[in-house]
């Protein structure tokens, strides 16, 4: 590091569990986002500031006014531009040490694979049941800790999913799929724009996101692997509930039936 990064990073490197070697471990780390949305948005920004090395952004959409409520990483100026575009700018002005490849095109079972391959760790962003289960598939078969995050209206929620690594316990820990086995049927959920967002809750589980995959990165800290963190907003609470893997599962249990992503 050079001094001008030294003096940047220089509360990570106070703390014990960060230090130089940490920060080197950041530097040289690839993350990727899906989605650069209200949990995509400050998730990218505390990555930057991080100083994770390489972030992968994947979005297909453009910025909209109704975005900007909750998308910070999005600027007024940026209405009617690739999201991507919009998303690479703003982290490049917080950060100009990390590396920001676009990806400007949607995750499905087409490319999920490709995508999810070049990357340390996931972070899923999305807003959508299909593509959650195409990153969770991916991630799967190529060895990828993927952190995933979801909102509804005042709540959030938030696990990590590493399905291919064995607990010291024995076994191993759950998949997505083991949480939610397949997805609801179309339109049974609603989506932000139908339902609403309070905008600070997407703040609040993106940058607790953001948190787990730096501790991921560091290995630091408890995983959420095995866990679902759940936020309530209008009830100030916050609380975790264990989750297993199921033997029954598609994807990761006794008898797999699941080969690919789909």
């Amino acid at each position: 590091m050079d001094d001008s990064e030294i003096e940047r990073y220089a509360r990570h490197l106070v703390l014990r569990q960060v230090g130089g070697a940490g920060q080197a471990r950041l530097r040289g780390a690839k993350v990727l986002v899906v989605g650069a949305g209200g949990l995509g948005a400050p998730l990218l920004m505390y990555l930057a500031a991080a100083g994770v090395g390489t972030i992968g952004v994947v979005d297909d959409d453009t910025v909209a006014l109704s975005n900007l409520q909750r998308q910070i990483v999005h600027m007024t100026r940026a209405i009617g531009e690739a999201k991507t575009e919009s998303a690479a700018r703003t982290l490049a002005q917080i950060n100009p040490h990390v590396h920001v490849v676009e990806h400007r095109e949607r995750l499905g079972a087409h490319n999920a694979r490709a995508l999810v391959s070049g990357y340390d760790v996931v972070a899923d962003g999305c807003d959508n049941f299909e593509t959650r289960f195409c990153i969770n598939d991916a991630c799967y078969f190529e060895k990828k800790v993927l952190v995933s995050g979801a909102l509804a209206q005042f709540d959030g929620q938030l696990a990590t999913f590493k399905a291919h690594v064995a607990r010291d316990s024995g076994g191993h820990y759950p998949c997505y799929r083991c949480l939610f086995p397949a997805p609801p049927p179309p339109g049974s959920v609603q989506n932000c724009a139908e339902a609403g967002i309070l905008g600070a809750v997407a703040g609040v589980i993106g940058t607790l996101q953001a948190t787990e995959v730096l501790k991921e990165i560091l290995g630091i800290g408890d995983t959420l692997a095995g866990k679902l963190l759940i936020y309530d907003a209008l009830g100030a609470r916050m609380r975790t509930v264990k989750l297993k893997a199921d033997p029954a599962c598609a994807l990761c249990g006794d008898t797999r039936t699941i080969m690919d992503v789909r």
